[in-house]
């Protein structure tokens, strides 16, 4: 599996708009082959900050996500709602199912 953290901060104003975006994508990027789990998550104590986790079934995967008409959609909707650029973070799964550990 391959696993990308993608942080988001949202401007306040914009925080309902993105989130129904957000979960738009969502709703459409589990249904590609690729991906085997999408999930959006909202921080309690400051709700305009998002983390979308995204695991993929292979490194390769998160390319063709790209391509998919949803996501080009998602990214052009929520590009003003940012209050910052999204940031991304890369990992590989330890546990469970990682050949070559334990």
């Amino acid at each position: 599996m391959f696993i990308v953290h993608v942080h988001v901060h949202v401007k306040p104003e914009s925080v309902e708009a993105f989130r129904q975006a957000t979960l738009e994508n969502a709703r459409n990027s589990v249904q590609e082959p690729g991906v085997a789990r999408f999930d959006v998550i909202q921080q309690l104590d400051d709700p305009t900050r998002f983390v979308l986790v995204e695991v993929y079934r292979t490194p390769e995967d998160p390319a063709k996500h790209k391509e998919t008409a949803h996501y080009q959609t998602w990214r052009d909707t929520v590009a003003d709602m940012m209050a910052e650029p999204r940031s991304s973070v890369k990992y590989a799964n330890v546990f469970p199912d990682e050949p070559g550990w334990g």
